[in-house]
């Protein structure tokens, strides 16, 4: 899921790319012509016309490189923010260019006003003699006409392409944050994000796995301590308890200060046993 998200994304991101580039040298074809004939013609350059051409041209070649490096840089958050920034700057850049072809938004009969003048829609505006042809006042109108459109069109695809480039940050993180694992059977990208009860599954996984590799319960010193031995002299015993044991299996010492125990059904002075 996640590289194919990707994939999407930049592809979206070069198709809108090579959109604002051919816009971009549409623009830059025509004013290159009105800029060659006004010239060559001697007529008024202003500069109006030749800011135009400075956008068209600056921003065909920042498209030509978007186009080139989009496939290795895309989502790398520092390239990601420079295109946001130069994005959102040809989006005002080309509301100028809009601006600057008004002229070619209404239907280009009657008396016009185009960059080489104004007046009727069939005549030619009148120059120097040149070697390029100096073309009617109608067919400079509707190549303003073109040069509006696509200057529209390239405003708006400037402004998606920004809010592409936040998607493409977004996604460059998910996978490096989360890379190949069982969500994606260990291929790229990154796996389903869990829904609102799946954080409490994954806690009773985490539970049962800690249980499952914990070590079993070991004696602690309180233990060996108190344990039953009657064995050994550590034998546990209470402060109240006979400390040889009960009265029955009583723990008798012999030898010089201490009486002899008599066998069962004997007693000392029965001739059976005599003190000495």
């Amino acid at each position: 899921m996640g590289a194919k998200s990707g994939v999407a994304l930049k592809s979206l991101q070069w198709f809108f790319r090579g959109i604002e580039f051919l816009a971009a040298v549409l623009i830059l074809a025509v004013y290159s012509y009105f800029l060659a004939t006004l010239d060559n013609h001697g007529l008024n350059i202003t500069k109006t016309h030749r800011a135009v051409e400075g956008i068209s041209g600056a921003g065909a070649l920042y498209t030509l490189i978007g186009l080139i490096l989009l496939c290795c840089l895309a989502g790398i958050a520092f390239f990601s923010f420079l295109a946001i920034v130069l994005d959102i700057a040809f989006a005002g850049a080309f509301i100028y260019v809009a601006w600057a072809n008004r002229s070619g938004a209404g239907s280009c009969n009657g008396y016009l006003d185009t960059p080489f003048g104004r007046g009727q829609g069939s005549s030619t505006a009148s120059g120097d003699d040149g070697f390029t042809p100096l073309p009617s006042f109608r067919t400079a109108c509707r190549l303003q006409t073109a040069c509006l459109a696509v200057a529209i069109i390239s405003t708006v695809f400037f402004l998606i392409s920004a809010l592409l480039e936040v998607a493409l940050v977004r996604h460059h993180r998910k996978a490096k944050r989360y890379g190949p694992g069982p969500g994606n059977d260990y291929t790229s990208g990154y796996g389903r994000k869990p829904g609102f009860f799946g954080r409490f599954r994954r806690n009773k996984r985490r539970g049962d796995a800690e249980s499952e590799s914990a070590l079993p319960a070991h004696t602690t010193p309180a233990q060996l301590d108190g344990r039953q031995s009657y064995a050994t002299d550590n034998t546990a015993h209470g402060s109240n308890e006979n400390p040889y044991g009960s009265a029955h299996n009583a723990k008798y010492e012999t030898g010089y200060g201490y009486p002899q125990q008599a066998a069962n059904g004997y007693q000392y002075g029965d001739g059976t046993y005599s003190r000495t």
